[in-house]
């Protein structure tokens, strides 16, 4: 083997991860090599992991690089594609309407952010369409976003001079002296995350007039280049704006105006009238089951919603007003393992709806309802079947609860008990956003519950945890949000101070992710948002709060309702 000194050669290599090695100058593009290729991927390609680090389609390859596309129909490709929409959205916007503010308020189940103008009149059907036609235009001319960052004080006299006090109030916290920002056509904004190259690769959206606002329609991951039919969901607009007047009214509109609070001592404060809040809406829905003497209550919402903290808070205000609900846990109606149905890779599916003994839990069902004795099943997990269990009689009048993932689905209890059953669904419907064009995530707020809670409660890792994620939305996706309409309430479990209070605890189990493995780049996500966050003390959070069921040391934990 010989070795010698020699100069660099001018190419460079990336390779594949399909095994194809793509060789061109040294400083090409990534974006310029992967056009040779695009055909060889599912979806179009909006970014790349180079070397285990999420880069833009502008980077430039120096040195001999692993390479792996990032395709719409990833979390992350599509996180950067609307990502990507929203700012020439808001670009185009500031040119059409300058007078007015858009913020971008919350999504839509069927792919899109609801947007609002302030500070002037609602836009009319004509100015949507005469805006949406103008972002055609600029997509068909394929205009570079240019990438830029700056030191931070300039980006706080650019945001100055325009009055954007959210953004203003977020970078009062910056910890780093620089910011990245995007400029289009001399115009600057700050965008949580990556972005595509250049306007061209934003071909499918569409706005919709919805309201007093409108939709920015985007593709869901299933289907990158559709768009799917917009549907009807008014119980979750309902929600989404319940917890909207609940930020006026603890005076927090966005994240820099939480960390104003909490540096100016107003954390106790946003604590209490948080659950204060909280407790009056539980207590509204306990009252609501009271009128309409509910014989069925079923719970159900996607995971780490805070499902088991609300239905013993709502146990609780029943007990209040003489109602003792007999809690039926469906886990215990699973049929035999060998019987449990197989996905499309041929393994246990144990979220089907099938995997539940549905004839007996129907027949138990009625029975119980009738005032008979009913001989309960046990399911032995580590067998693997159905045993007997214990027998109970119901109190007259005395309702079950049935709390788990199918409890939206029509299906799962006999058809003469529907009138008589009240559907409550739960769910962490965050509203708090970064500043008015950056949303906060739903889902990303309930995998930081579940890091901080599995890793307590479970002994699991933030890496096993986030390896776990995709498959956990996978099932919400097929058995829970198809259904949440059939709600008669829906829940919004969201706390305001809720990420700063898990923040402490999120970050250090986020840090131990290794480089070397997929989920580093999801934990460096994860880190880089809460890092806009001041923490505040877990020690403020009330024993039955719902961040508590996350956090640990809830005084609900161990509550049940007693079966005399």
């Amino acid at each position: 083997m010989s070795i010698q000194i020699t100069q660099p050669s001018s190419t460079v290599q990336i390779h594949l991860p399909n095994g194809k090695t793509l060789t061109g100058p040294r400083g090409t593009k990534v974006g310029e090599f992967l056009t040779q290729v695009q055909e060889d991927f599912p979806a179009p390609v909006v970014a790349a992991v180079i070397n285990n680090e999420i880069r833009e389609l502008t980077y430039p390859i120096n040195i001999e690089s692993n390479c792996s596309p990032i395709t719409m129909n990833t979390a992350d490709g599509a996180r950067i594609y609307r990502r990507s929409l929203v700012f020439l959205l808001e670009m185009v916007f500031a040119q059409m309407f300058p007078q007015g503010r858009l913020n971008i308020d919350h999504s839509v189940s069927s792919g899109g952010f609801y947007c609002e103008v302030k500070e002037r009149d609602p836009l009319t059907n004509d100015e949507i369409r005469a805006l949406e036609n103008r972002m055609k235009e600029i997509i068909a001319e394929d205009h570079p976003f240019e990438r830029r960052e700056i030191p931070i004080q300039e980006a706080v006299d650019y945001f100055s001079k325009r009055e954007y006090e959210d953004k203003l109030r977020l970078f009062k916290h910056r910890r780093k002296e620089y910011l990245t920002v995007y400029n289009f056509n001399g115009q600057m904004d700050y965008m949580h995350g990556y972005m595509v190259p250049s306007t061209g690769y934003l071909k499918w959206f569409s706005l919709k007039d919805v309201n007093s606002g409108f939709i920015l329609q985007f593709p869901r991951r299933h289907a990158p280049t559709q768009l799917e039919p917009l549907g009807e969901y008014p119980k979750l607009l309902k929600t989404f704006r319940q917890y909207g007047d609940w930020l006026e009214t603890l005076h927090i509109d966005s994240v820099g105006a939480l960390n104003d609070a909490i540096e100016l001592g107003r954390a106790d404060e946003l604590v209490l009238v948080s659950e204060a809040l909280h407790e009056q809406n539980v207590s509204d829905i306990a009252q609501q089951i009271a009128e309409r003497k509910a014989r069925i209550i079923l719970i159900a919402g996607p995971s780490s919603s805070g499902k088991t903290t609300t239905s013993r808070r709502l146990a609780i205000q029943l007990l209040a007003r003489g109602i003792s609900p007999y809690p039926l846990e469906l886990d215990h109606y699973f049929v035999d393992r060998d019987a449990t149905p197989l996905d499309e890779h041929g393994n246990h599916d144990f979220e089907a709806l099938e995997t539940l003994n549905l004839a007996r839990l129907a027949e138990d069902i009625e029975k119980l309802l009738r005032g008979e004795k009913v001989q309960l099943p046990r399911f032995n997990f580590k067998l693997g079947r159905s045993e007997e269990g214990e027998t109970i009689q119901l109190k007259d009048g005395q309702p079950l609860i049935l709390e788990g993932i199918h409890g939206m689905n029509p299906r799962l209890i006999p058809d003469r008990w529907a009138d008589s059953a009240f559907r409550l669904y739960v769910s962490a419907l965050t509203q708090l956003n970064l500043d008015r064009h950056n949303r906060v995530s739903t889902t990303d707020t309930r995998l930081i519950r579940r890091i901080v809670r599995d890793a307590r409660e479970r002994g699991y890792s933030a890496q096993a945890t986030i390896s776990r994620w995709e498959s956990v939305r996978r099932g919400e996706k097929r058995h829970i949000f198809p259904y949440q309409e059939n709600a008669d309430v829906m829940f919004n479990s969201a706390l305001v101070y809720e990420l700063a209070a898990l923040k402490p605890f999120a970050e250090p189990l986020l840090r131990q992710v290794p480089y070397n493995v997929p989920e580093y780049i999801e934990a460096r996500r994860l880190l880089a948002f809460l890092d806009w966050f001041l923490p505040l003390e877990a020690s403020l959070v009330p024993g039955n709060s719902i961040a508590r069921e996350f956090l640990g040391g809830s005084s609900l934990q161990d509550f049940k309702i007693w079966r005399g």
